[in-house]
């Protein structure tokens, strides 16, 4: 390490002006120096001024004359390349040919442009136009490129290579461009001396003159090295360089000083010879004064004091550098000397004053140096630093750890004698702890990883907190790693690994997934209204159940949670389902091995069977259970029929299977499996093989597979393809239509049409258009496409023929009700019975009808309100629906419509459970009405009734009142209970014991609430009113008993306790309480007694009060008085410093600083000279008067 002396203007003065013949003292200026302050040039030199050039004076005086001309950015020049040096010499094809073919390429390259002409002595002149840059590289290019190259060799001394290249190559690449040739100097450990040139014989020739010209100049200069000790180099070099740089300017000699960095003495000289010798001269003068005048001392000091000497940023070495400026102060890093440099007088002031320093540090400074292995390092220094900056700021040390790459195991403490050997006792204890410590990798597989983190790290903060000594370290996400790494004490690692363990068996436990299979047209009712079932169902199990989007065909729906949980919730959505459907469950046993067979690929073979079996859903146990129960769930009938098909597939699988991959159209799948599969269970039942079409998910849409015994499916392929086959042989038919049906075909955009095209292997059904009156329809088609759509065409006809209208009588306040959300009851109505449903249109102004306070029934009642004239027998227009169909269907579609017609029930409940039933915010009645799908109305409150409303379908009613009574008994039982749990009970307690008893934030008195479930409430402060010392326990009997007594022991506790106060000195109350109380707590906790210290602008400062048994509290007077012992030392110690480190009285009390002054300043002088006068043009010309752009009839231009 080393200082560098502080130059003041005084040494730079003497500097500036040479060498001083006298020494300047800096510590008082003399009253000359005062009253002779410098002249405004001396203080500020001017600049050295050019000699004005004679073409200036010849210009006229004005304010443009000392502008520069701008010279053009474009020039052009002109190359001639006689014929014997022509590479292209071809007459006839001048402008074409390879030679064109080049010019274009140069001009691309260098962005010149090149204009080429033949001379009468047919040789080739080449105008080039562009910047100077271009046209330099386009010349060179034309040199290589158009003219026949010659090669020269030029020797020259070995040494002189390095001027020809010049810096970083530049001047070497500036000869071959001014010369347009290839100049190729040999390497440096080539031996040879010889420059190859190539080019044209004038560029040659131009290149090997500038190449001996450079020779040449070099030969005429001479090197010589001058030997000068590396302390008189600064004085060589003069402030800022600037004697070194006026002797190479007075000589012309270039003077090389090594940097202060380089460990070199010589100084080089290179120039002409008498102007070298005069430097060399000039320099050895310099040297030999200083040397005269100059004495180099060092100091004996241990190298790890070094860095106290120089102190803080330096402060320490600054005040010596301030007084003694001439004085270079040297620290070598290892060594125990400081070295000094400069005037003998200086420096022995220097070095007195750096002993006195030094001795000063050895008396009450000390180090120790400890052994820990590297690998602990980084635990010690903590995160950001944190254990050692605490160790440092405890015990006011330096401690100093190696980096890692160093390796090193040795740290050093130094500082305070007392200080160093506490941090190096704990430092010590630390490593010592952390040998003991033990590392354990944990396999927690990654995806649980992010879990146990939890939220922004919530969840392993809190484990941190739980074990603080331990070190939990997660792999990185990408290394995708399944070890988790604890680190810590041993005890404190296994109870980490313990809590882990269980955390991670516990999120096992909740990833627990099971699929359940529900028939989708029950999903509705499983999610109840605004989702009612399925979130109680989710509440009630703890469960997450996730059920498939409405566009999806799936119809699975995913439970997830513990194992229990997840089967209760099964085992509910499942009732619901059975309660819904007339549904069936069996089990069959089929061998394991069989089953992925069974299921097929991506589930085809299994997915065709509950299919063609109506939608039933058939359960295989998971892969690896080794269980051979399979389960059909559905419709009693379909499950017994996939029951068989599923044994006799099994069957089959275990005598012999064979399968067969068929093609097909798949708009010819519909017609091969027919209406309700009836084609297709004609081929299965005549040669009993399956057989499987593609479902929509399937990527191959024209594969059918057949399988069974070997016989069964060549005889099934056989008689599919000749089906196949005849689809494939096209045919036209007509048939006919009466013209009255052709709207129903051809409404709602052909939809019946489509269905038939659909249905019947994509046959082109053509209706005539409308207008012309014929009744010829035209089928285009398979013959048996064609055929078949036919017979469905007659079908709807007689339908149509056989179509009757009804009418049913609903009041129009019903209407709504009965459509549905989005119309998807009559929707669904429609679909069921093959009807159409019109509903009349709405009454605009209906005549008034006087409401009773509660709704209406289905009942009609009031019709004969509707006007005088009206015939209360005869039904309303608004009321009539109109349904048309055959009359059988219709007949039907009429009960239904009347079975949606909603219905009133009253129930009698207690008034005074009204709003309990209501809920909060209507929530309670909302939910109810959700879950059973009815309308319940509460009477006013003004009105005082009993009887609340429900309104709702039939079938809807029943489940509602029952679970409106069960709810009144519920709320009936919670009464009972409420009355026990408002037992109250009051104890007289000294308010004093009360912040004791509520504990730190609530702490003791929270636990007593919790552990005895009761209320407890303390009197209000602020309330004179209240009795101060009564608390109020409310809840029941029993349990507020059990908390009165806990309260009791506690103030028993409290009653046997004692305070005493004690005088401790408030300048080590922080030490004390330390960082954020965590040392007070520590003694609270270790002496089981409270400590309290004085509020800022308490009487009395030094007043602590610690409270607790007689015993504890003696124990941690005693030791907190031991504490003040040991920190008050530190303190006095520190206010002296601070006294010592305070500036001197007259530093204080200097007079203030005048500024600097300077003598016959422009501004101070009485001639006639002035400012310039900024609004003169003469002074200030302007760049001429602005021209208005012009205005074009488009416009500006863009």
């Amino acid at each position: 390490m080393s200082s560098v002396a502080v130059l003041t203007q005084e040494s730079f003065a003497e500097h500036r002006s040479g060498l001083a013949q006298q020494q300047v003292k800096v510590t008082a200026l003399n009253s000359e120096e005062e009253n002779d302050p410098p002249t405004y040039k001396e203080a500020f030199p001017p600049l050295p001024e050019k000699a004005p050039c004679l073409e200036a004076a010849q210009e006229p005086a004005g304010p443009w004359s000392k502008i520069r001309p701008i010279k053009a950015s474009v020039i052009t020049q002109v190359f001639h390349v006689p014929l014997e040096e022509r590479k292209y010499k071809d007459m006839n094809q001048f402008g074409e040919g390879e030679q064109a073919k080049i010019c274009l390429d140069i001009m691309q390259k260098t962005g010149a442009h090149l204009e080429l002409s033949l001379a009468k002595d047919q040789g080739l002149s080449i105008m080039v136009s562009g910047k100077l840059e271009a046209v330099m590289k386009a010349r060179k290019e034309i040199v290589a490129r158009l003219q026949t190259q010659a090669s020269a060799t030029v020797a020259i001394p070995k040494e002189h290579h390095r001027f020809v290249i010049g810096k970083n190559g530049e001047k070497l690449q500036d000869l071959e461009l001014k010369t347009a040739t290839k100049i190729q100097i040999p390497r440096p450990d080539d031996p040879s001396n010889q420059i190859k040139i190539t080019g044209t014989k004038e560029g040659i020739e131009k290149a090997r003159h500038e190449i001996l010209l450079i020779s040449a100049e070099q030969d005429k200069r001479a090197v010589e090295r001058l030997d000068v000790e590396k302390v008189y180099h600064p004085f060589i070099a003069g402030p800022y360089n600037k004697l070194v740089s006026e002797l190479m300017q007075d000589t012309g000699t270039r003077i090389n000083i090594p940097p202060p960095s380089v460990n070199k003495t010589e100084i080089v000289f290179t120039g002409e010879k008498e102007q070298l010798a005069q430097a060399v001269a000039r320099v050895k003068k310099i040297y030999e004064e200083k040397a005269n005048s100059f004495t180099v001392s060092s100091v004996s000091a241990p190298s790890w004091l070094h860095r106290f000497i120089i102190g803080k940023k330096g402060q320490n070495l600054a005040k010596i550098t301030q007084q003694m400026p001439k004085v270079h102060i040297e620290f070598t890093e290892g060594e125990d000397k400081i070295t000094l440099e400069g005037p003998t007088e200086d420096v022995n002031v220097a070095q007195e004053q750096i002993e006195v320093m030094v001795k000063d540090l050895i008396n009450r400074m000390d180090y120790a140096e400890i052994n820990v292995d590297h690998k602990f390092h980084r635990h010690l220094i903590g995160k950001n630093g944190a254990n050692i900056n605490r160790i440092k700021d405890l015990y006011k040390v330096s401690v100093r750890i190696p980096p890692d790459n160093e390796k090193s195991n040795l740290i050093r403490i130094e500082g305070d004698p007392q200080g160093v050997q506490q941090a190096k006792k704990e430092l010590l204890e630390l490593a010592s702890r952390m040998e003991n410590e033990r590392t354990k990798d944990l396999i927690i597989e990654q995806k649980f990883h992010r879990t146990i983190i939890g939220q922004k790290g919530e969840r392993i903060r809190e484990i941190r907190e739980k074990f603080p000594e331990v070190i939990i370290n997660f792999p990185d996400p990408a290394h995708k790693s399944d070890i988790v790494q604890l680190r810590g004490p041993k005890n404190e690692v296994e109870k980490c690994t313990k809590y882990m363990q269980k955390m991670v068996a516990d999120l096992v436990e909740n990833s627990f997934s099971i699929s359940v299979p529900i028939f989708k047209q029950f999903h509705k009712n499983i999610i109840g209204k605004g989702g009612a079932n399925i979130k109680k169902i989710r509440e009630e199990s703890n469960t997450k159940i996730d059920l498939p989007a409405e566009n999806s065909n799936s119809e699975t729906i995913v439970i997830t949670g513990k194992r229990a949980n997840c089967e209760a919730a099964r085992h509910r959505i499942l009732a619901i389902q059975k309660e819904l459907a007339n549904i069936t469950e069996v089990e069959v046993s089929i061998p394991s091995k069989l089953h992925n067979s069974l299921i097929g690929t991506k589930g085809r073979f299994i997915r065709s069977i509950m299919e063609e079996c109506g939608g039933v859903h058939i359960h295989f146990p998971t892969e690896g259970s080794g269980s051979d129960t399979v389960t059909i769930r559905g419709p009693a009938q379909d499950v017994e029929k996939a029951k068989k098909q599923l044994l006799h597939l099994a069957e089959e699988k275990q005598t012999k299977s064979y399968t067969v991959d068929l093609r097909a159209k798949p708009e010819y799948h519909k017609f091969l499996i027919g209406k309700g599969g009836g084609n297709i269970r004609k081929v299965r039942d005549n040669t009993g093989a399956r057989i499987i079409f593609p479902t929509s998910e399937d990527k191959d849409q024209e594969l059918i597979t057949i399988m069974g015994t070997e016989e069964a499916v060549k005889e099934a392929q056989k008689e599919l393809e000749a089906l196949i086959k005849n689809l494939d042989n096209v045919v036209e038919d007509s048939m006919v239509v009466d013209p009255k049906h052709h709207r129903h075909f051809v409404i709602r955009r052909g939809q019946v049409l489509r269905e038939i095209a659909d249905e019947y292997g994509g046959v082109m059904v053509s209706f005539p258009r409308s207008g012309t009156q014929s009744d010829k329809v035209t089928l285009k088609g398979a013959k048996d496409c064609v055929e078949a759509a036919k017979k469905r065409i007659q079908e709807i006809i007689e339908d149509l023929e056989a179509q009757v209208t009804i009418e049913c009588t609903i009041p129009q306040k019903f209407h709504r009700s009965i459509m549905g959300p989005k119309g998807s009851r009559i929707q669904q109505i429609t679909r069921d019975y093959g009807v159409q449903i019109k509903f009349p249109d709405r009454e605009e102004n209906p005549a008034p009808v006087a409401e009773p306070a509660v709704q209406e029934n289905g009942e009609e009642s009031g019709e004969g309100k509707d006007g005088k004239d009206a015939d209360p027998s005869s039904p309303k227009k608004c009321d009539i629906i109109i349904i048309s169909g055959r009359r059988e269907k219709c007949e039907a579609a009429k009960e239904a419509l009347q079975a949606l017609v909603p219905v009133t029930v009253e129930v009698e409940v207690p008034f005074d459970l009204h709003r309990y039933i209501i809920g909060q915010k209507g929530s309670g009645i909302r939910k109810m009405m959700d879950e059973f799908e009815v309308n319940i109305q509460v009477p006013a409150p003004e009105l005082q009734s009993d009887i609340i409303t429900i309104t709702g379908l039939a079938t809807n009613l029943d489940r509602a009142k029952a679970g409106l009574l069960e709810r009144v008994k519920e709320l009936q039982a919670e009464q009972e209970d409420r009355a026990l749990r408002s037992f109250k009970l009051t104890v007289t307690v000294d308010p004093k014991y009360h912040p004791k008893i509520i504990g730190r934030k609530g702490a003791v008195i929270t636990q007593i609430r919790t552990e005895h479930e009761v209320n407890i409430q303390f009197p209000d402060k602020d309330d004179e009113s209240q009795a101060q010392d009564q608390i109020t326990i409310t809840g029941y009997e029993k349990n507020a008993e059990a908390a009165r007594d806990a309260i009791m022991k506690i103030v028993g506790e409290l009653e046997q306790m004692v305070s005493e106060d004690v005088t401790l000195d408030h300048r080590v109350h922080a030490r004390i309480i330390g960082a954020r109380g965590k040392a007070i707590r520590k003694i609270m906790d270790e002496f089981k007694v409270d400590i309290r210290f004085p509020q800022s602008g308490a009487p009395d400062p030094n007043c602590v009060t610690v409270t607790g048994l007689p015993e504890n509290v003696e124990e941690a007077i005693d030791h907190i008085l031991n504490l003040e012992e040991e920190y008050l030392a530190d303190v006095v110690d520190n206010e002296a410093m601070q006294v010592y480190m305070k500036p001197s009285s007259h530093e204080e009390s200097k007079a203030p600083s005048k500024g600097f002054v300077v003598r016959d300043a422009p501004w101070a002088t009485v001639n006639n000279e002035k400012a310039p006068d900024m609004s003169s043009s003469e002074d200030f010309p302007s760049f001429g008067a602005q021209v208005a752009p012009k205005t074009l009839p488009w416009g500006p231009k863009r």
